[in-house]
């Protein structure tokens, strides 16, 4: 159907994925302390990939070290990520939503938008939180809004497996109040840039000066920020399938790097790695990122484009050592990433629409 605009827009979202997923395998996990991240092992370097509401309340979230999950819930089970699984059930959901013939843009494994020009999205949000449960067993929240924006910020206030509805009526009235690092798109980094002016909550950001915005983020973002604040955002849900603008692979060591022979070794590992996934697309690369963290948890990424656009793995290792010269000598290295950004099948760069997983 391709992109179109709706009167409103459904955004589900999939409770505790992946560890509802760990609970229909295994029944006696139903509400206990469960956190999936890693090899399942705390000893590890690793992260929480999500963890269940029963540790969420002793203080563990997704992206925090595994072993500081141990000490916050030191009776949770933890499991091993399990990638093909969570992907099957994933695309059993996204199948079940594609059956209640609206339009279904897939943000990633656990959700997705919906479009609706009906006069009561509601009945549309229940008819999708049970088709989702009677095909897989799993619970979904919704919400509904007059864009994406509203949409995906409503769902917060429906979890878990409730629907709400937020729209530019009611949008200053239940955020107004909040702080504007619980918009969709502001971080610690830009909620700290905007206090620093003195915006502090999204009335705040809502009512701020164009002007001061754009000098502080740039015009384009500026403008976009301010819009955000007043929850302003696109109702156009696209169903067109995603393609990926490019992949991306990451090992976090055991045990840290201390030898340039070291580092060649694991990138080139990366790379061969790498390769595969875009020889797999038949896409030509034209640009390589490495993404490199030094002990004891300092990140910096750097990226090249390529003369030419290449399917060779031998140029695209040889550029990947390039941009590794310029590591800083003597440093340990935790974490080694690469990505290669490919050709779009149109034969542009391309324009990445809401990305799935895996980027460096």
């Amino acid at each position: 159907m391709g992109p179109r605009a709706f009167r409103w827009v459904l955004h589900v979202d999939l409770d505790q994925f992946l560890v509802a997923v760990e609970v229909l395998r295994r029944p006696e996990l139903a509400g206990r302390q469960v956190v999936v991240g890693g090899r399942g092992d705390p000893t590890e370097r690793a992260v929480v990939s999500t963890a269940s509401y029963e540790a969420r309340e002793l203080g563990v979230s997704s992206g925090m070290p595994l072993r500081v999950a141990a000490r916050k819930a030191p009776d949770a089970i933890i499991l091993p990520v399990d990638h093909e699984t969570y992907l099957e059930a994933s695309e059993r959901v996204m199948d079940t939503l594609r059956g209640l013939g609206t339009v279904v843009e897939v943000l990633g494994w656990d959700e997705a938008f919906l479009g609706c020009d009906a006069d009561d999205p509601e009945a549309l949000a229940r008819r999708a939180q049970e088709a989702v449960l009677d095909a897989t067993g799993l619970h979904c929240s919704v919400g509904i809004g007059d864009n994406k924006i509203r949409a995906k910020i409503a769902t917060g206030f429906g979890k878990p497996a409730g629907v709400f509805r937020l729209t530019a009526q009611t949008w200053s009235e239940v955020m107004g109040w909040c702080p504007t690092i619980d918009l969709w798109g502001v971080g610690p980094k830009v909620s700290r840039r905007l206090a620093a002016h003195g915006i502090r909550t999204v009335a705040d950001l809502a009512a701020a000066d164009a002007d001061l915005l754009a000098a502080e983020f740039g015009p384009r973002m500026g403008a976009w920020y301010g819009d955000l604040g007043r929850g302003h955002g696109s109702a156009v849900v696209d169903d067109t399938p995603w393609v990926a603008r490019g992949h991306s692979r990451e090992t976090t060591y055991q045990r840290n790097l201390t030898t340039p022979e070291q580092v060649e070794a694991a990138l080139r590992e990366l790379v061969a790695q790498v390769h595969a996934d875009t020889e797999a697309e038949g896409r030509p690369v034209f640009r390589v990122g490495l993404k490199v963290r030094y002990a004891p948890f300092f990140t910096r990424d750097r990226s090249k484009k390529l003369p030419a656009p290449t399917r060779s793995l031998g140029e695209l290792t040889a550029a990947v050592l390039a941009l590794a010269e310029g590591m800083e000598p003597g440093r340990e290295v935790r974490l080694l990433g690469v990505r290669a950004e490919m050709v779009m099948p149109d034969g542009g760069d391309g324009v990445e629409r809401t990305p799935v997983r895996g980027r460096i």
